[in-house]
């Protein structure tokens, strides 16, 4: 397993004076089989008049934060270490048939795993898409194993579309994605998860962050979304395997270099921090994150 040092700082800088701000932050990387929270800690300046911590729908963390007084600029740090723990698995799984796992969520219209299930369906950014539908298809032939199947898509995205920051915003919707084929991670990561729904299959959207390298890690591959929030895919692949995930942004199948934040049906439902304000007028947004490995922890 290894052992990471976070941190993510968030900066509002507003035109005008913000008399109240109520927000919420999903910002804490999440504890499962795979992940390991040790330390966490979220700095706000100014100092909030309250603060709730609670789990969404998803299972996510988060926390409800109200600052009463006056100010001009809101300071949000939080600091993390995690420890990620490799998959027990050298290879993909062989096994099951994609068919196998879409004939499970159907069940004769009730499903046989339903806490999976609601992952088929649309979401608000996550449109069914004909075009996502036919891309994903070309990967998911007859018979194919899923898992393997995913990742043959994950890397049709990392060929087939450009990375470009800024050409697309948070409101570019799936058919524009795919017409356009190019995008940052969250477009990529909702593409692939249209074209799975397509499919009948259960696909959830990860946010997080990526172990930051120098130019390539220490196989030689440049890691695409390091420094910022990062996301990638999550795909069921039936029972005796779970969800197993995919970064279609760069081509890989997660292993002990994603640490996962907060899941989701799309981005909508993992944004790291949100809220109303009252005045502030117009602002500027500045993030800066930090990922670093502090060792490698003896399993």
């Amino acid at each position: 397993m290894k052992r990471y040092g976070i941190t993510h700082e968030t900066k509002y800088t507003y035109g005008t004076t913000v008399d109240l701000g109520l927000h919420t932050a999903r910002l804490s990387p999440i504890e499962n089989s795979r992940q390991k929270l040790l330390e966490h800690q979220i700095d706000v300046s100014p100092q909030p008049a309250w603060s709730v911590a609670f789990h969404d729908h998803f299972g996510n963390s988060m926390h409800h934060i109200a600052i009463e007084t006056a100010h001009q600029e809101l300071i949000v740090v939080q600091r993390a270490i995690v420890e990620v723990t490799s998959p027990d698995w050298t290879e993909l799984p062989s096994a099951p048939a994609w068919e196998t796992v879409r004939e499970a969520m159907r069940a004769d219209a009730f499903p046989a795993f339903p806490d999976v299930s609601e992952f088929i369906y649309a979401s608000p950014l996550v449109s069914f898409d004909l075009a996502a539908t036919v891309f994903a298809q070309e990967s998911f032939t007859p018979g194919a194993p899923l898992a393997q199947a995913a990742y043959a898509l994950a890397k049709s995205f990392k060929a087939q579309f450009a990375y470009v920051p800024g050409a697309t915003t948070i409101r570019t919707s799936v058919p524009e994605i795919m017409e356009g084929r190019k995008g940052v991670c969250q477009d990529f990561a909702h593409a692939m998860i249209a074209g799975l729904r397509g499919l009948g299959l259960p696909a959830r959207y990860v946010s997080g962050y990526l172990k930051t390298h120098g130019p390539a890690n220490a196989e030689g591959i440049t890691l695409i979304g390091a420094d910022a929030s990062h996301a990638w895919v999550s795909v069921w692949c039936g029972l005796e395997h779970g969800w197993l995930e995919f970064d279609p942004t760069n081509a890989l199948v997660v292993t002990n270099e994603h640490i996962a934040v907060a899941y989701g049906r799309d981005f909508s439902d993992v944004t790291p921090l949100r809220g109303v304000i009252m005045g502030g007028g117009e602002h500027t947004l500045d993030v800066a994150v930090r990922v670093e490995l502090l060792n490698d922890v003896a399993a």
